[in-house]
């Protein structure tokens, strides 16, 4: 039974051939592409502002310099905001959910916010390793302490990612099958827990947004820092 509550969280394959391309392929099909007509229809009015509003948040704190990854991590937003979105769908496989795959996100981006810093504003970027004002005797150690939380980071944002949508995914499935079980025995029980796990899918949308969100703003703030 175990086994079962996480199958979900396999990849699905056909004929050997695993699905998860399919599966990160599959939000791009919901956006509408721009036209060459003078007026858009509402969806895509609607589509084009919530880009829009998220793009200027996550370029915030971010300076001129930094404003050329708008793209790149606008991309990388919404194409994590869909993915988890669509996950909590019935039948469906959400990919976020592997930590191969967020790790396959998170340390090529990080790496690159390093990169950028180093050949930038090497002496700004090596600097972050001490902090300013620190007694001699703990120079040593400090520098170790900081080379690990900047290489723990990729770490920091795949884990995070994976275990929030992995945890909602497990206690959905956990009090729905709980639900359906006590159905013919006790059917006031299953009504509140039916209520339960509607308030418990409410909140998994807004987990599945907020992740997202949270994954590319932590992007953001470690390219200011090397900006």
């Amino acid at each position: 039974m175990n086994l079962t509550f996480f199958d979900q969280f396999m990849s699905p394959q056909i004929l050997g051939i695993p699905l998860a391309i399919l599966a990160l392929l599959t939000p791009s099909i919901i956006f509408l592409a721009l036209d060459n007509r003078w007026l858009t229809n509402r969806l895509l009015t609607l589509q084009t502002w919530t880009i829009n509003t998220y793009t200027k948040q996550l370029m915030l704190p971010l300076n001129k310099a930094g404003h050329k990854w708008s793209i790149i991590l606008t991309s990388l937003m919404t194409m994590l905001l869909m993915t988890n979105l669509l996950g909590l769908l019935p039948y469906t496989f959400t990919p976020t959910t592997q930590l191969s795959m967020n790790m396959g996100l998170a340390i090529p981006m990080w790496l690159a916010t390093v990169l950028t810093g180093l050949r930038n504003q090497p002496t700004t970027s090596l600097g972050h390793l001490l902090p300013e004002g620190t007694p001699t005797p703990l120079i040593p150690a400090l520098i170790i302490i900081e080379t690990i939380s900047l290489f723990i980071r990729p770490l920091a944002l795949g884990v995070r990612l994976t275990a929030n949508l992995t945890a909602g995914h497990l206690l959905i499935q956990l009090i729905s099958t709980a639900t359906l079980a006590l159905l013919p025995m006790m059917a006031a029980l299953s009504l509140l827990t039916a209520i339960v796990l509607l308030l418990l899918m409410i909140l998994e949308l807004a987990v599945a947004m907020i992740q997202a969100y949270v994954f590319v703003l932590l992007l953001c703030l470690y390219l200011q820092e090397n900006t």
